[in-house]
């Protein structure tokens, strides 16, 4: 076998592999304070009804460099 000849079609990936990644955590965002990449600490802001809502803070100015809504795989049961 070649190794420099490629298949003619791309090889199947196995089944559930597509959704496999679908949250990501930020480890290092743009400061606008420290004008760089720096690394960032996650803390929890809201929890809302379709989900967690986080706000990524600059680990060395503490100032607000992001946000994200975690999207729970779940439905939310409310109880009155």
């Amino acid at each position: 076998m070649n190794p420099y000849n490629r298949p003619s079609r791309p090889p199947r990936r196995p089944q559930g592999a597509a959704g496999a990644y679908t949250d990501f955590d930020a480890t290092e965002l743009f400061c606008p304070q420290c004008r760089r990449a720096v690394p960032v600490r996650k803390r929890l802001l809201l929890v809302l009804p379709e989900g967690d809502k986080y706000e990524y803070l600059c680990a060395r100015c503490f100032s607000t460099v992001g946000t994200k809504i975690s999207r729970d795989q779940k439905p939310l049961k409310l109880i009155v």
